[in-house]
């Protein structure tokens, strides 16, 4: 699939059905020869060693997931216990929400001590428009935090119409227009969840579509994600 749309690097999420098990990550990034790296689903339960592991094989990051039909929000002792173990690695945590609990988390999100990603630009829903709510809080993140960081990814779970996802743009271009030099973009393969599976060439061609600039396309697909990853 790389291949087919022209991805030369890539992040692996592992994914939530394998737990705290990231050997299938870790194998692919060996098997990458330096073109992947990975955000990791831990608990507080890793030790020390473990971590510097996972670091060294080439992680960056950790998960979580506070979207409620998907088990719901991590325990806070263990959420606070493991951003603290990872800072010391310069790690960023990688954060999914339900749009509707954006606001609530705003505080929290701005208050933590490591960079955070926000995926799939907040979960947004297309048909409430670019006035509501979880989307402004999503925005006043972005432009008063300088570690928030957003993936515009999964345009077909922001969509309200459907394919080609269009409808999504808008908000896509509004968080590239935010803050440029913290938005990465991503193929949300092999798309878990979803109500209709999209075409990953559909995807690719909206970027030009929420980002004509050549210069500002760079930085989303190539400078913003090596930076944050720590690609060579």
């Amino acid at each position: 699939m790389h291949a087919r749309i022209g991805v030369g690097r890539a992040v692996i999420v592992n994914a939530s059905v394998h737990g705290t098990d990231n050997r299938v990550a870790l194998d692919a990034i060996e098997l990458s020869g330096g073109a992947y790296r990975a955000v990791a689903n831990i608990d507080d339960t890793i030790t020390e060693r473990e971590l510097q592991a996972l670091h060294d094989g080439g992680f960056r990051g950790c998960r979580f997931n506070f979207v409620r039909h998907l088990g719901g929000v991590p325990d806070h002792w263990v959420f606070d216990r493991v951003i603290r173990m990872i800072a010391p690695l310069g790690w960023h945590v990688d954060l999914h929400f339900d749009a509707i609990d954006l606001p609530t988390y705003a505080d929290m999100l701005a208050g933590l001590p490591v960079r955070y990603t926000i995926d799939h630009m907040g979960r947004v829903k297309a048909s409430d428009g670019l006035d509501q709510r979880p989307f402004r809080t999503l925005i006043e993140l972005m432009t008063r935090d300088e570690k928030c960081w957003v993936k515009v990814c999964g345009c077909e779970r922001v969509s309200s119409a459907g394919p080609p996802f269009t409808d999504a743009v808008p908000f896509a271009r509004r968080i590239v227009e935010t803050a440029p030099d913290r938005v990465i973009w991503g193929t949300d393969w092999p798309h878990p969840n979803v109500k209709m599976m999209p075409n990953d060439g559909d995807l690719v061609d909206l970027i030009p579509l929420f980002v004509p600039e050549p210069e500002i396309q760079h930085k989303i697909l190539v400078t913003n994600p090596a930076r944050l990853f720590e690609f060579d």
